[in-house]
């Protein structure tokens, strides 16, 4: 018995590293206080036209989902850099958030999906714009 559970551990151990870490899900308010307390960086995943049309959480990086698939430089120094806090991330709808946040978690980082844009904006939280380029 003791090694039927010993041989079921280690296949859910492998199992679940094999689908990768989990990714957790976080309001807009904890992403905020996260940031706020300097645990966290925030990530606005979307594509700079959105940027500029709808503008950004105050606090968020802005590093594209495809940037990220292009193995972006911005991505490896932000990456680097915020090597110790969890990065959390958004676009529209939370979409490409978790997509990259998936990836993210698969490579061993701390991620969470804070949704989209306009949960940022229903909670009240700062937003600021920004012009395509930025």
């Amino acid at each position: 018995m003791k090694r039927i559970l010993s041989s079921l551990v280690v296949f859910l151990a492998v199992s679940a590293f094999a689908l990768g870490a989990e990714v957790g899900k976080v309001t807009p308010a904890e992403a905020a206080k996260a940031v706020a307390d300097g645990k966290a960086v925030l990530v606005d995943v979307r594509e700079s036209d959105e940027w500029a049309e709808t503008g950004v959480a105050e606090p968020a990086l802005l590093l594209s989902k495809s940037d990220f698939e292009n193995n972006g430089e911005g991505w490896k120094v932000m990456l680097e850099k915020n090597a110790e806090k969890r990065i959390i991330l958004y676009c529209r709808s939370g979409n490409r958030a978790g997509q990259v946040a998936e990836a993210l978690a698969k490579q061993g980082k701390s991620v969470a999906n804070a949704g989209g844009f306009d949960d940022w904006k229903k909670a009240g939280l700062p937003v600021r714009k920004v012009k395509a380029a930025e």
